[in-house]
Parts: structure tokens; sequence; C-alpha cells
């Protein structure tokens, strides 16, 4: 089977594909009305990327992080689902991989379900969702599906490209700069993903 015939590029979704964080922020206020918690929703939004149950606990008891998890997953469907844009080059991204015959894996910490929501009112198409995947939990999706390269704003994400011996692709569209991701491991560095279906040429033509 040829390099590009056995192609699958598997892509984060929060703040590599799209920017999340003003309906995000919305939801996280939602929920703070709604438990009488205060949360500094501003914050929030500037360490997106781990699980939800980790940023709860930040705010909320461990005993009822379970609760108020599944909570703001359906105050998401609400609120946040309408105010995510679609990062540039994202959509170019996607279609270079499926213009060389591979398939495109969305592989996100994100609730897989919500997931699914926010690529379809996006219109982004996906040939491969794994959802509730977060660093070397990425690399094991990397791996059953056969993905070679992962691109992801996190150093989570770098983790978990390296952990699937994939190319590790950093962008620079979330909380990183360029010398975070180089120093936790990414092979390539950009600054968003214009630049990304030029650089899949390159590395197919070898």
């Amino acid at each position: 089977m040829s390099l590009t015939m056995s192609l699958t590029v598997g892509f984060d979704l929060d703040m590599t594909l799209l920017d999340t964080r003003p309906g995000i922020k919305a939801a996280w206020q939602e929920l703070s009305a709604a438990t009488g918690t205060w949360i500094d929703s501003d914050l929030v939004i500037t360490r997106l990327g781990p699980p939800l149950a980790h940023e709860v606990a930040e705010w909320f008891p461990a005993e009822r992080v379970p609760e108020i998890v599944d909570a703001y997953r359906a105050l998401y469907r609400e609120h946040a689902l309408p105010g995510a844009l679609v990062l540039p080059g994202a959509r170019e991204s996607m279609d270079a991989v499926r213009a060389h015959g591979g398939r495109v894996a969305v592989i996100t910490g994100k609730y897989g379900p919500n997931a699914r929501l926010q690529l379809d009112l996006m219109g982004l198409e996906t040939d491969i969702l794994v959802g509730d995947a977060w660093a070397e939990g990425k690399g094991t999706a990397l791996r059953e599906h056969n993905a070679t390269v992962y691109v992801g704003d996190h150093l989570g994400d770098i983790r978990g490209a390296l952990a699937a011996d994939a190319v590790a692709i950093g962008v620079t569209t979330g909380p990183y700069g360029e010398a975070e991701l180089r120093e936790a491991g990414a092979d390539v560095v950009f600054a968003d993903l214009t630049e990304f279906p030029e650089w899949l040429a390159g590395h197919l033509a070898g």
C-alpha cells in the first residue's frame, strides 16, 4: 500500500481546528450562575486541553465533580456550540489530507457526542472521531487508527503524538509558543494551519 493510500492524519479540536473559547466561556458562566459557584471563566479558557474533570475540580469539591461534569456537558450543547469559530487553514488542511487519499481523524479531550455536534455545526467532516482522549491516551487512539501525523496546540497533544511514534506537529493558536512546543518534542511547529497543506505535500513527496 502506498504512503498516501495508508495516510491518516489526526487533529486536535479545541484551538487547533476551532476557536471554541467564546462558547466555552459562555457555558462556564452559565454553570457558575446555575450552581452559585464563582468561576473565573477568563482563566478557564486559557487552559483548554486537559479533561473537563480536571478543570471542574479546580472549582468544586471532589464529590461533586461527576455531577458538575454532566451539568456542564448539558450546558455546552445550548451555550457553547454556537460560539465556535473555524481557525485559519483548518478546512484547507482537512481537505489536503483527503486530496492525498488520506483519512482525517479528530482526536480530542472533548466529550465525544459534543465534539460530534460541534463538528457538524461547523461543517467539518471527519472520517474518525475519538473523544475523551488526553495526552498518552491520544497516542493510543492514534495507534488504533494507524495515524502517522498528529496536529495539536497543547503540550499534551505533543505527548500523544510521541507516544504513537507519529510526526508531532504543534500550532501556536493555543496557549503555547513555538519554543515550548519544540521543547516538548514537536517535530514541526506552525503559526497556524495555513502552513499545513504545503508541509503535507512535501512530507508525502519525501
